[in-house]
């Protein structure tokens, strides 16, 4: 064979590799998934958005929950038989407020039982997600979030205090728009949030928790943690099975030059020997 034909073989595999890798990668991780159905008899949906990189150009590319995402969700719970039980494993920023409430409505109207996983995090319309199922399983270090909307890149919350704290004659028209929808999205989010939370605390502690999470109380990167979310009063537990951990696993990051972290395996302890 010619040095030319190598050269050229060389080139094409090359190129190919990543489509060859990403398809190994979904084999892998629909043999996990099957695992994890078999073991809970459930009916298993990942909602898993990390950072990828754009072919060709490499260039980041942050994913959100949007409408296709919706399509997808609904879709199988449509298909799945109304007394299965719903495992939904969530990794996500957040996202599009339709989208999001038209997740948790599908897994609201499931007749069987609906678990949400939180191996990782969970935030904004992750969490709207997660208040929709009837029990929340997150790892011990995994975080929920608020869901206070976000208009024009900033705060609902923080628009509306600019109206409380300025006169109206000092204020520029387009920060009074921003007001008006930051005022009509934190109230229906509130009420998204309060239909979800009924079915799990006393009417009067959902409202407090739907006013908590919606209106800006803390900053929208504010870290709920399992400690936390228990105090709060949701169904939360850390009974994370070993198989969403592991295919968690199967959804790396895009490699990097240089990686960030960087280790070595830890060492297995020793047992202690008397007289040492």
């Amino acid at each position: 064979m010619a040095l030319g034909d190598l050269i050229w073989i060389f080139f094409i595999g090359m190129a190919l590799q990543p489509m060859l890798r990403q398809r190994f990668l979904i084999l892998l991780r629909a043999r996990k998934i099957m695992q994890l159905q078999r073991l809970r008899g459930s009916q298993v949906i990942t909602l898993v958005h990390r950072q990828e990189t754009m072919r060709l150009l490499g260039f980041p590319l942050v994913r959100y929950i949007d409408i296709d995402d919706a399509e997808d969700v609904i879709r199988v719970i449509r298909d799945t038989h109304p007394d299965t039980p719903i495992d939904i494993i969530l990794h996500t920023p957040g996202g599009l407020a339709i989208a999001t409430l038209q997740i948790a409505a599908a897994l609201r109207r499931h007749a069987g039982p609906v678990t949400a996983f939180v191996p990782h995090l969970a935030m904004s319309g992750g969490t709207l997600i997660a208040l929709a199922a009837d029990r929340i399983v997150m790892a011990p270090d995994a975080m929920l979030g608020p869901i206070d909307p976000q208009v024009g890149g900033f705060p609902a919350a923080s628009i509306l205090r600019v109206l409380r704290d300025k006169p109206i004659a000092e204020i520029d028209d387009q920060t009074v728009i921003l007001a008006d929808i930051g005022e009509k999205a934190t109230r229906q989010l509130r009420e998204a949030a309060l239909q979800l939370l009924v079915r799990h605390m006393p009417p009067e502690k959902a409202a407090d928790l739907a006013d908590q999470l919606s209106k800006g109380q803390w900053t929208h990167d504010y870290p709920i943690t399992v400690d936390e979310a228990l105090r709060l009063g949701l169904p939360v537990n850390t009974e994370l099975p070993d198989e969403v951990t592991e295919l968690m696993q199967l959804y790396p990051q895009p490699v990097r030059t240089t990686p960030s972290v960087e280790y070595v395996p830890p060492v297995p302890r020793r047992a202690d020997h008397p007289g040492r």
